[in-house]
């Protein structure tokens, strides 16, 4: 008997269609919310504009996803509760759009390869800048209070504050512009012989950042579960003297995870700087709502679940702001109060990773 035969006949003995949905619910959560949340506005609006508004809601949940990640991954990895994220957020985007607007701002027009000579470069910066910033914050700040959420929670508070005022004496307090690359603007029409999508316009900026986090979602993934620096990592958080024993040195891991957080942050806010084409000092504080939605909402500590949590809110966010743009500014905290209505524990239960 064929596959499909063995899944679908009622003969065979297994379960109705209902059973089937409720296991599938029960088993794959996230991709169950994932299914209703994208197919129900499909009934609610034009295909084309559901489309559009498809495309837009995962690119912003890449953005948060790139944000949120470097926190669940401290978190899910060294039980660490960084509040101060959302500076590294800030200074991410403050490192990218000084090389856009000021070092490389000649390449900013032109085709989309030239374009890349200046965004590649903003974003690895952002990333060093902030990682090196994560440097010295797990060691003056977080590495004291190891262990202890509640005094990682004030310091890490503290530590967020120092930044946001050294990021204004810096870079100003007043809003900074940050124009996208001439190549990164506009849209991209799609031919009208395909279905659904057929005649809508994509814009070049949403998919770059879909592609971005999609590609750093599945190397974090990577790193985790099938590197030699992800199994000694893993098994530090689970038992730290097992590691140390065996001649690892388990503080130069941690500080590892916690300065490639920093620098998921940093890339993060220099994609959404690109992406709201203005910055400020405070951009990160504003943001870390979003992004302790996203955590809670997958599950703390879990990166896939941290990738839903991000997909979910970006699309409830469009959705909800086109069908009703009162409820926008409470769609997300809303998503999250009903899944945790559901499931405490989250999207994905993961205790670590």
């Amino acid at each position: 008997m064929s596959a499909p035969q063995d899944i679908f006949d009622a003969d065979t003995g297994n379960r109705s269609w209902w059973e089937r949905l409720r296991a599938f619910r029960q088993d794959k959560p996230h991709l169950f919310l994932l299914l209703i949340m994208v197919v129900i506005p499909l009934f609610l609006m034009p295909s084309s504009t559901w489309a559009v508004l498809t495309l837009s809601g995962l690119a912003m949940g890449a953005m948060l996803f790139l944000m949120a990640s470097g926190m669940t991954l401290t978190f899910g990895l060294m039980n660490v509760l960084n509040l101060a994220h959302g500076s590294f957020i800030s200074l991410g985007a403050f490192a990218g759009a000084t090389v856009l607007t000021m070092w490389l701002n000649d390449y900013t027009s032109g085709s989309l390869w030239v374009n890349l000579l200046a965004v590649i470069p903003a974003l690895l910066f952002a990333l060093v800048v902030a990682g090196l910033l994560g440097v010295l914050f797990e060691r003056l700040v977080i590495r004291p209070v190891y262990g202890d959420h509640l005094k990682q929670i004030l310091v890490t508070v503290g530590g967020s504050i120092i930044v946001m005022e050294l990021l204004q004496v810096i870079w100003g307090s007043n809003e900074i512009p940050v124009p996208r690359p001439e190549a990164l603007r506009g849209a991209l029409l799609i031919s009208d012989a395909i279905p659904i999508i057929g005649g809508i316009a994509l814009e070049k900026y949403r998919l770059l950042a879909v592609i971005l986090g999609l590609g750093v979602y599945a190397l974090m993934l990577w790193v985790i579960d099938r590197t030699r620096l992800g199994i000694l990592i893993r098994a530090g958080v689970e038992n730290r003297e097992m590691v140390e024993v065996h001649g690892y040195r388990i503080r130069l891991l941690f500080l590892a995870v916690f300065v490639a957080g920093s620098a998921l942050a940093g890339i993060g806010g220099a994609m959404w700087a690109m992406y709201r084409e203005i910055i400020t000092a405070h951009m990160g504080e504003e943001l870390m709502i979003s992004v302790i939605v996203v955590i809670i909402l997958g599950g703390l500590g879990s990166v896939r679940g941290c990738f839903y949590g991000a997909v979910l809110v970006g699309l409830i966010n469009l959705y909800v702001g086109y069908l009703e743009p009162r409820l926008a500014a409470v769609a997300t905290v809303g998503l999250m109060v009903a899944v945790l209505m559901w499931r405490p524990q989250g999207l994905i239960p993961v205790i670590k990773v």
